[in-house]
């Protein structure tokens, strides 16, 4: 099921269909399987830094995904091995660890540690929109504080192709609902990614009418899960109240 060229822009969010959500999280892990663990050896504090994993972004999107009764789909595979997050060709799909491996060696990757994630979501996706559902993908994700000793200036951030004006009005009101609900939390649009730039989502419009799906990442500071606890927890809870309270007029039109 491919997007139509014509139809590359979205003109509206229409609540004429059931809007169902599914959730993924791409960066869930910093799992090395035991026949790579080889390769990273010595290498521990390296899969526990941001380059291993998305600190917090499992818990944060399996209990989004709960509050939602929405579809779970997670890797808990570190994205030092392979990148689920990134396209086949991308540079940065394969690390520099595992950029040495051979050809063979990386096919070998891709079949059992990347194509399984990423087939499984787009044939979910495109099997509820065969049935009638309009699509809200939400793929969680977090960000290191500081990079390149640059402070990221945002405890959250909402990702969409700005052209697609459903995605937009959504993020739009889910930066609005959480903002009123945590005044002091600064939630920022397109930052500190481009929500246009490659990803899960990016690969999934291009393939999807754009009527029916809409794709949208959830990033959050990492400063949050790697912080107090009980705060994060206390956290988590009011990002998915947020999120729900923005997504509330199509809950109500599923209902009817």
């Amino acid at each position: 099921m491919k997007n139509s060229a014509n139809a590359s822009r979205q003109t509206s969010l229409s609540l004429n269909r059931p809007l169902e959500i599914v959730v993924t999280c791409e960066h869930g892990g910093n799992n090395v399987p035991r026949e790579y663990a080889h390769l990273f050896s010595g290498r521990e504090r390296l899969l526990g830094s941001h380059k291993g994993h998305d600190h917090g972004s499992y818990d944060l999107a399996k209990d989004l995904a709960k509050a939602l009764n929405a579809a779970f789909h997670y890797s808990k595979t570190s994205r030092l091995l392979v990148d689920l997050n990134r396209s086949l060709g991308h540079p940065g799909l394969f690390s520099a660890i595992t950029g040495r491996v051979n050809h063979a060696g990386k096919l070998r990757i891709l079949e059992k540690y990347y194509h399984p994630h990423r087939n499984a979501v787009e044939a979910y996706i495109e099997s509820r929109i065969n049935a009638g559902m309009t699509i809200l993908h939400i793929a969680v994700h977090t960000f290191t504080p500081e990079l390149r000793g640059i402070k990221r200036r945002a405890d959250a951030g909402l990702l969409y192709d700005p052209s697609r004006t459903g995605e937009r009005e959504l993020c739009i009101r889910m930066q609005k609902a959480l903002t009123a609900l945590k005044p002091a939390f600064t939630v920022r649009r397109n930052y500190p990614y481009l929500g246009a730039a490659d990803g899960l989502a990016t690969y999934l419009r291009k393939r999807l009418p754009c009527s029916r799906y809409l794709g949208i990442e959830l990033e959050i500071n990492q400063k949050h899960p790697l912080g107090d606890r009980p705060l994060w927890r206390t956290l988590r809870k009011d990002i998915i109240s947020g999120i729900k309270t923005s997504l509330l007029p199509h809950m109500e039109q599923n209902a009817k």
